[in-house]
């Protein structure tokens, strides 16, 4: 009883009942303090910086487009007959002239043997004819009547027809003899057959034996919208297009890797598709290694010229629920969040038009825990050709690599 009775005097203690009282409202302060300050509201943040200005923007269109062989041969028969020898192989290079397959000519050499007899025939007749008229001639006044020598002329000039006819036949049998062998027209790559030794072939038949595509240089044919052209006016017009001096036409590959060599147009479109409403172009490229074969779908970018924007790297924005990209910028001290309009790509950047000042400061490093109005300290840094900051703050040496571009 002694031991309780103290215990009850001691709980009774005043200072014991202030404790009570007061240790909750403390800790409730102290929680409510917690929550209402801002994640690091202890200090400034540190964040990796780069000034943005206006600049020279190349404006380049990417347009689809598909690869057409620069010439293109369907091989098919002059004269009719079987295939007695295929002369190349699939894949080949070729050259104009280059003997691809050979018909039976048996029938063909006879033929011109019989040609070549009949012109003989017609040369003695001819001659025999010629000689007689001449001798008329002479004779006239004398013996020959002036009805004799209008017979031998016309006899004469008769042989000389079928002398020219008979010569005409044998050009014809020799140019057939010479069409068994059958030649390519263009220099490129000849392609497979479906014909074998032996195979029946027509002359100037539908169905093609072989054809030989030229691939060096090669085109690609793109297409543009009505629209798309429209607003390039409209841009120019009012000076926020400046063309320059040549067209750059780069060639991406199916890969998205870009081609090494630039292309030259060959034809611009002067009216829009009923179909599509679109116009066509088409631009010629080298193509020495075949890396672009006909038939490929790729996709150009044209550059036009340059107009006044910003570049903003892609990692240092993001997407609002809504689409809106957005990024931050240091104002006075303070993290302040920005949307921006964009206006395409360039590199790993995004061209804006709007949303920014010239000069401003853009936040591209410790984005993580960012809030509007969030003191913050700029540290400049330096992104490389990739858009990844590389030279960090030394408060955020060592952090992870995704620290860098924040999401």
């Amino acid at each position: 009883m002694p031991r309780r009775a103290a215990h009850l005097r001691f709980l009774r203690s005043r200072p014991f009942a202030v404790f009570l009282l007061v240790a909750p409202l403390v800790l409730m302060a102290g929680t409510a303090e917690a929550q209402g300050r801002p994640p690091g509201a202890g200090g400034p943040a540190q964040v990796g910086v780069v000034e943005v200005t206006l600049q020279d923007v190349p404006y380049v269109r990417t347009l689809p487009g598909r690869a057409v062989a620069y010439e293109d041969a369907a091989i098919r028969p002059r004269v009719s007959g079987a295939v007695e020898e295929i002369l190349y192989d699939a894949g080949a290079r070729v050259a104009v002239g280059d003997p691809l397959f050979r018909i039976e000519d048996a029938t063909y050499r006879a033929a011109v043997s019989s040609a070549e007899a009949a012109v003989a025939s017609a040369e003695a007749a001819a001659s025999v004819a010629d000689a007689t008229a001449q001798r008329y001639r002479n004779l006239q006044g004398n013996v020959v009547t002036s009805a004799d020598l209008q017979s031998a002329e016309a006899s004469a000039a008769s042989a000389r027809a079928t002398l020219t006819s008979a010569r005409a036949a044998l050009s014809v049998a020799q140019l057939d003899l010479e069409r068994t062998v059958i030649r390519s027209p263009i220099s490129g790559i000849a392609g497979t057959t479906d014909v074998t030794v032996g195979t029946l072939v027509t002359a100037n038949q539908a169905t093609a034996l072989a054809t030989v595509t030229r691939l060096d240089p090669i085109y690609v044919d793109v297409s543009d919208s009505s629209a798309g052209m429209l607003r390039i006016r409209r841009m120019i017009n009012r000076g926020e297009l400046t063309l320059g001096e040549s067209v750059g036409l780069q060639l991406l590959l199916e890969t998205g890797e870009g081609y090494d060599r630039q292309g030259e147009m060959v034809t611009m479109g002067n009216a829009v598709s009923a179909s599509t409403g679109t116009v066509d172009f088409r631009i010629r490229f080298d193509n020495p290694d075949r890396l672009i074969l006909p038939g490929q779908f790729l996709r150009v970018n044209v550059t036009l010229g340059t107009r006044r924007a910003f570049l903003v790297p892609q990692r240092a924005t993001s997407r609002g629920s809504d689409g809106a990209l957005t990024a931050w910028v240091a104002r006075d001290g303070k993290a302040v969040q920005t949307t921006l309009t964009e206006a395409g790509t360039w590199g790993n950047a995004w061209v804006v038009s709007a949303g920014l000042e010239d000069g401003d400061t853009l936040i591209v490093d410790g984005l993580t825990g960012l809030v509007a109005g969030r003191d913050v300290a700029p540290l400049p840094v330096e992104i490389d050709a990739a858009g990844v900051v590389r030279d960090l703050p030394a408060a955020t040496n060592g952090a992870a690599p995704a620290a860098a571009a924040g999401h």
